[in-house]
């Protein structure tokens, strides 16, 4: 079996252009998963501000006050004080998936440059041969 060359002459150097194929897939896969993080980010700093500005409303009305909530298609009767601590744990829970999701984003980014720098560490090599 002879070995593949290049139109010029050059053989094909098959541990490398694997290397370049798996590179390719992790760049797809990688700026998938970095625009999906994005996305809930900004979902979830838009559910964070929601509940913050309800919760500046609130907190304007007398302490007696009972107010509604919605529950799927109906409304159930809370107080004041279980509807701002309901829109503070919103805003909590918010908060800390924001950060798990960057500190996500942060790894994949990582993960991806590392992965391009061994394929640059790779050719390096194959080219002081």
């Amino acid at each position: 079996m002879r070995p593949r060359v290049h139109q010029d002459g050059r053989p094909v150097d098959l541990e490398l252009k694997k290397a370049f194929t798996e590179l390719q897939a992790k760049v797809i896969d990688t700026q998938q998963k970095v625009k999906l993080a994005d996305i809930q980010i900004e979902q979830l700093n838009r559910t964070k501000n929601h509940a913050h500005l309800t919760d500046t409303e609130i907190v304007t009305l007398v302490d007696e006050t009972n107010m509604y909530e919605s529950v799927g298609r109906m409304f159930i009767l809370q107080s004041k004080e279980a509807i701002h601590n309901q829109l503070l744990e919103k805003q909590k829970i918010a908060e800390e998936k924001i950060k798990e999701l960057e500190q996500k984003k942060s790894y994949l980014e990582q993960s991806f440059k590392e992965a391009e720098d061994n394929i640059r560490e790779m050719l390096m090599a194959r080219r002081a041969q």
